[in-house]
């Protein structure tokens, strides 16, 4: 079936699990980003039914957080930014990374509180989306890609811990920055 010899068999099989997987990848890395590039647009730019920097701003705020309008702006554009860079499988572990600290702050600040499930409006969802683009790192955008058409080897191990380890610091710092401030007790006499 595979030809005459065991290697021969091997190598028709490996080069037909490459294929299935570029093409698997090339949809995740496509699909995915592209939900990214419209949220971002949404959220920063008012396009598709968002709310723009002022509305996404005032939502922001109403979660909790302050500096809304920043806040806005910052998650708007990392959506924007990482959704593009996935959508063309170009520097994958920097779209990761902004895209899962994106994910991140809003599991903290959004879906806080309201269990896991999304029909509840927990943060499975958003906590799913932040798995699969760090996955991304860790393997790669595939032959598919711009990494892949530029030579950038940018999939492996550190580089999938890398991109985790970015977006937990970005989401912490976001959090840190954003989040309100305790106000002061008074002092008992």
């Amino acid at each position: 079936m595979c030809g005459r010899t065991l290697s021969l068999c091997a190598n028709a099989h490996t080069s037909r699990q490459e294929a299935q997987m570029d093409v698997g990848l090339f949809l995740v890395h496509v699909v995915i980003g592209s939900f990214f590039l419209a949220h971002g647009a949404q959220h920063a730019l008012g396009f598709l039914g968002g709310g723009g920097i002022s509305g996404t701003g005032q939502y922001m705020e109403s979660v909790g957080l302050r500096h809304g309008r920043f806040a806005a702006g910052v998650a708007g554009g990392s959506e924007l930014v990482g959704g593009t860079l996935l959508v063309l499988g170009l520097a994958t572990p920097v779209a990761a990374a902004l895209l899962a600290a994106t994910m991140l702050v809003a599991a903290r600040t959004d879906h806080r509180g309201k269990g896991f499930w999304i029909y509840a409006g927990g943060a499975e969802y958003v906590l799913a989306n932040a798995i699969v683009v760090v996955g991304l790192a860790f393997n790669g955008a595939g032959h598919w890609s711009l990494d892949n058409a530029i030579g950038w080897d940018v999939a492996g191990l550190w580089w999938g811990v890398g991109a985790a380890a970015a977006a937990v610091a970005g989401a912490a710092g976001a959090l840190l920055l954003l989040s309100p401030r305790p106000e002061a007790q008074p002092e008992a006499a």
